[in-house]
């Protein structure tokens, strides 16, 4: 399962919105052969794997496969990938998370198990769903997960009082942005944010996919941003509006109205902030957030940091709800 887990790193991007998965064989001369799951009507992890095996020369029957997630077992833009497994003459299969999708939702175990294959589940559970968490969280929820991210100084403040905010992070920083919008299927911001910054949302200084850029709001027709997806109404119709469309990790990187209402609405699923070794030392400076905050200590929010880095100058801050 540990090789499983290490073919599925930076499968999600690719495959989505298909789940990220990965798959390794172990054929019974111990041979280990791995496969992640391919782009869109692409072939699964488990196939990948198995044809890793194939075209290395090996046998797979009696062998033990190795899946982070449960093989489906429907037809898709691919056959189902119990089948494949079954025909392959595999005798053990090891399986990290059941699939929360309704078209698999244990059907996947079941079939193998009613063929006579030995079947474990929750094989490295932990480290799988935190691998798999925004396909599980979109598939349990309908809605993608969501990343808010914030760039200030430390004091809090995102921009100057005249608007000015380009660029209060070094170089470092905005190269580790432009990875997190590779790492997501869709980016979001505010439609004043377009009217003011006009900003593309591309991929820049790193290798990567665009993602689909989302205004809230409607963007002018010269906007840099276009094309793009207009959305209007309550943020958690507009989620639900983008998880159909099967976008499974969304980037939001709106001002400081969009933050807030992300924030105030307890629709953030993850916090990243960049926080650059400067102060403008003033009230008038625009803060993180614009809106109603908590209104004593008592109401203060509270989350757990989970991971730091320094990026040049700057500190990278992963931040989740408690």
């Amino acid at each position: 399962m540990a090789a499983a887990i290490a073919a599925a790193t930076g499968a999600q991007r690719l495959a989505s919105p298909n789940p990220g998965v990965g798959a390794a064989v172990r054929t019974v001369d111990g041979q280990v052969f791995t496969g992640a799951t391919q782009p869109l009507g692409g072939n699964h992890a488990e196939v990948e794997a198995l044809a890793a095996a194939t075209r290395g020369g090996a046998s797979v029957a009696g062998a033990l496969l190795a899946t982070t997630l449960e093989p489906c077992n429907h037809q898709g833009r691919t056959g189902p990938c119990t089948e494949a497994i079954i025909a392959a003459g595999v005798s053990r299969v090891l399986v990290g998370v059941e699939d929360p999708d309704p078209l698999v939702a244990g059907s996947g175990s079941q079939r193998l198990r009613a063929a006579g294959l030995e079947v474990t589940t929750g094989v490295m559970a932990g480290k799988v769903e935190q691998q798999l968490e925004a396909y599980l969280h979109h598939r349990k929820t309908g809605r993608p997960f969501v990343t808010l991210k914030l760039a200030a100084t430390l004091d809090g403040r995102t921009a100057a009082p005249d608007g000015s905010s380009q660029w209060i992070t070094g170089e470092q920083a905005r190269v580790d942005v432009h990875r997190l919008r590779a790492e997501h299927d869709a980016i979001l911001v505010g439609a004043g944010t377009v009217r003011v910054d006009d900003p593309s949302l591309t991929v820049r200084h790193v290798a990567g996919p665009d993602p689909l850029r989302v205004v809230l709001g409607h963007a002018a027709a010269w906007a840099r941003v276009h094309p793009c997806v207009e959305l209007t109404g309550p943020l958690e119709l507009v989620l639900e509006a983008l998880g159909k469309r099967g976008v499974v990790t969304l980037l939001v990187e709106g001002g400081a109205t969009v933050a807030h209402s992300f924030h105030a609405a307890s629709l953030v699923d993850r916090y990243v902030l960049y926080l650059a070794p400067a102060l403008f030392g003033g009230a008038d400076a625009v803060p993180l957030f614009s809106g109603a905050g908590a209104s004593s200590i008592a109401g203060l929010w509270r989350g757990r940091i989970v991971e730091s880095a320094m990026l040049g100058p700057d500190i990278r801050i992963d931040l989740r709800p408690t």
